[in-house]
């Protein structure tokens, strides 16, 4: 999967917390989150009023969207979504995140469903 399908499939799967993500899929979509976040930041910095409620909105959205396809990737590894509650722990949780993002998942079907296209 490359950098437009990650998008294009994220952004149509925003609510969708079951199945399976890829590792591609999910480093894509954090790829162009982060870059749309520091393109905003950029053009906005402290600005306020419509176009800045407008990016709250936006940053709302795609907030949701990387949660929801983190859910996916642990389910590629055979984890629970839930275990992205670990984030909340200072400094610690967000890289046990990282180490299970990164593993690969499993190559056959697990009790999410089917392995993920790549």
């Amino acid at each position: 999967m490359g950098f437009g399908e990650a998008i294009s499939h994220n952004l149509s799967n925003i609510t969708n917390f079951n199945g399976r993500a890829a590792r591609p899929e999910f480093w894509w979509w954090i790829l162009a989150v982060w870059v749309f976040e520091l393109i905003v930041g950029l053009v906005l910095g402290r600005g306020n009023g419509f176009i800045a409620f407008i990016a709250y909105i936006i940053y709302i959205v795609l907030w949701l969207a990387t949660i929801a396809v983190g859910c996916r990737r642990l389910h590629d590894t055979g984890k629970s979504g839930w275990l992205q509650l670990l984030a909340i722990i200072p400094c610690v949780g967000i890289i046990i995140l990282i180490v299970f993002w990164v593993q690969p998942g499993t190559p056959s079907d697990n009790q999410y469903g089917p392995p993920a296209a790549a």
